[in-house]
């Protein structure tokens, strides 16, 4: 019995030597594009009918970006493109809505570098706000 023990204990010894103590090498993922609003700020509020300008920044170092798209309660709104089509590192589009329809407008921006991979969609809400009507003062 105590030879039997004694066997065991030898034939887990070696085969926990097989076992690796270092952390298997994650296999990196390629970075995607970026896109970010930098105005409005999420929860902006703005009456009825107003313009409201939307600021959006694309950046990819790999390949630049082609394009940003703008979607408006899920819905294609608009397209920017750098100068002369060609991507850029760094790419800012200004872009103007007209508030319509009284609460809560979803804006979507995706960027897309040329070969058509695209980043994250980065979503903020607007609130529209009805326009009070004007009443004479006596």
């Amino acid at each position: 019995m105590c030879r039997f023990v004694i066997y065991a204990l030898a034939l887990l010894a070696l085969t926990a030597c097989n076992l690796s103590t270092t952390p298997p090498t994650a296999i990196p993922t390629p970075d995607l594009p970026r896109v970010t609003f930098e105005a409005p700020v999420n929860g902006a509020t703005i009456l009825e009918g107003a313009e409201l300008t939307i600021d959006l920044v694309g950046t990819d170092a790999s390949q630049g970006i082609a394009r940003i798209e703008l979607r408006v309660d899920d819905l294609p709104y608009r397209q920017g493109e750098p100068e002369g089509g060609v991507p850029v590192p760094t790419f800012r589009v200004l872009m103007n809505w007209q508030a319509q329809g009284v609460g809560r407008h979803a804006l979507t921006a995706v960027a897309y570098r040329p070969d058509g991979t695209q980043s994250d969609e980065v979503t903020i809400l607007v609130e529209v706000l009805p326009r009070a009507a004007l009443t004479p003062t006596p």
